[in-house]
């Protein structure tokens, strides 16, 4: 099912809806998390065990994610599981690491040849 093009009239809205998000993840603590998260749904604690920070601080960036819908929680028990609400996110954060490495290679290119020229 192909979707409509959106109005013009609501690009701003959507600019608005991207700022949000990459504030949000404007945070490594919080990318770290949402990486952990790939996975699959993980407590508090095995959360801690792998974004090593304290607790307090884990939970502040969590409440972050929560609020703005990133992550999504269910209870079993006394725990409170944590998950991402879409996936998606996840190839998100994919593509911000492909570009990453491909301006860092060539930044490595750039400065190689600055020094063929010294």
């Amino acid at each position: 099912m192909q979707r409509a093009p959106l109005d013009p009239k609501h690009f701003d809205a959507l600019r608005q809806f991207k700022a949000g998000i990459f504030k949000v993840l404007a945070h490594p603590t919080r990318i770290h998390v949402i990486e952990t998260l790939r996975s699959g749904e993980l407590s508090v604690g095995a959360l801690l065990e792998q974004v090593k920070v304290e607790p307090a601080n884990l939970s502040q960036h969590l409440s972050v994610l929560r609020h703005n819908h990133l992550v999504v929680t269910r209870k079993d028990g006394n725990q409170v599981l944590y998950s991402l609400r879409d996936p998606l996110l996840v190839e998100v954060l994919e593509a911000m690491r492909k570009y990453f490495q491909k301006h860092f290679e060539d930044s490595i290119q750039m400065l190689k040849q600055m020094k063929q020229f010294r």
